[in-house]
């Protein structure tokens, strides 16, 4: 009984293991399929230090059981004593050294590649850089992205184009976040008091293969909603991308309601929302007074939230009551209760804030 219980205990700790390691094979999600030229970086790095960890068990278990089977006690005599080998102690000297040197050199190297954030750091004739670079904001529990070349400012999905370094300035509002693409590249911080950089790069196949879209995800704890402060990141070619930026920029002021309902939804959200909320994407106010993600394109989004699913139930459901779907947000309490007409309403006015064609 004694034995069966221990078996049980093994296999429960063997299946939490196996649950909380959260490695995800999807090709959106998963740092073990990397779509980028930093994720492929990294993975490669992690083969590299894999293989050489292994590389020295497995010859430290052969030598273990050499030792065990051939020099084991079979009288009283002692044993030939190698201590003050020189030969033993250049042996076990020199090896950890050069496994060392073949692990540091492609790490060191990749270490100055992956920082080197010059190209956005330069300027051209209109003042803007050739570069394409998007300003990172992390807030409670959303993120919004800026396209300083571009005069954009979107939230809750990152568009980029692929096949090109894309640069990225890190910056926090309240606590620190961080940033992070499982599949496309390592996570870096996003403080309050300083600015970090990187740059990432999304392979068009692998983006092809993941149907264009990965998720991002803060990896540093910073509150109730941590797990939920999700994005989404459209990766397209860059004729795509481009597209997508000049029906953005087209939008020079809130998007007129179409129907009955939609007018009523919009006379609601100025009323309510429109404090927060900015549903044009030339942004001007300062960033202390961005207190909520761009809506602009919300009409052309996937996800509520960046953890619901894009349907006007789920819309609904959020707008009832956003602290059963991310406590501690700042939207709870912001407005006073809607009615279920209003809610329709203001619904219907949302779902129609869109950009692009479907």
């Amino acid at each position: 009984m004694k034995r069966l219980a221990k078996w049980r205990l093994f296999s429960l700790f063997a299946m939490m293991a196996l649950i909380l390691s959260a490695c995800s094979g999807k090709p959106y999600l998963s740092t073990l399929n990397p779509a980028g030229e930093v994720a492929q970086t990294q993975f490669d790095l992690m083969v590299l230090s894999t293989a050489i960890m292994v590389g020295v068990i497995a010859v430290v278990t052969v030598i273990f059981f050499i030792v065990v089977f051939k020099f084991r006690r079979k009288d009283d005599r002692i044993p030939k004593q190698v201590e003050g080998s020189h030969k033993l102690e250049i042996i076990w000297t020199v090896i950890p050294i050069l496994l060392l040197l073949i692990l540091a050199v492609p790490t060191v190297s990749a270490t100055f590649k992956l920082a080197d954030v010059s190209p956005m750091e330069k300027k051209n004739e209109e003042g803007k850089t050739d570069a394409l670079v998007v300003n990172v904001r992390a807030n409670l529990y959303w993120w919004e992205f800026e396209y300083p070349n571009q005069e954009i400012i979107t939230g809750q999905e990152l568009v980029v184009p692929t096949d090109e370094k894309v640069y990225f300035n890190l910056i926090a509002s309240d606590v620190k976040h961080s940033f992070w693409i499982p599949a496309v590249g390592g996570k870096l911080d996003t403080n309050t008091d300083n600015v970090n950089k990187f740059w990432l790069k999304f392979d068009g196949e692998k983006a092809a293969e993941a149907d264009n879209f990965f998720y991002g995800k803060c990896a540093e704890l910073c509150g109730p909603s941590h797990a939920l402060m999700d994005f989404k990141v459209k990766a397209v070619p860059r004729d795509q991308f481009d597209q997508w930026v000049t029906a953005m920029q087209d939008v020079k002021e809130p998007k007129k309601a179409e129907t009955d309902l939609a007018q009523a939804g919009q006379e609601v959200f100025n009323n309510s929302c429109i404090g927060c909320h900015a549903v044009t994407p030339a942004n001007t106010a300062p960033e202390a007074a961005r207190l909520a993600p761009n809506l602009t394109n919300f009409g052309d989004r996937d996800r509520i939230a960046g953890i619901l699913d894009h349907t006007e139930e789920d819309l609904k459901d959020w707008l009832r009551d956003p602290e059963t779907f991310k406590p501690g947000n700042k939207m709870t309490g912001t407005y006073g209760e809607l009615t279920e007409e209003q809610l329709d309403a203001l619904t219907e006015y949302l779902m129609g804030l869109k950009v692009t064609e479907q």
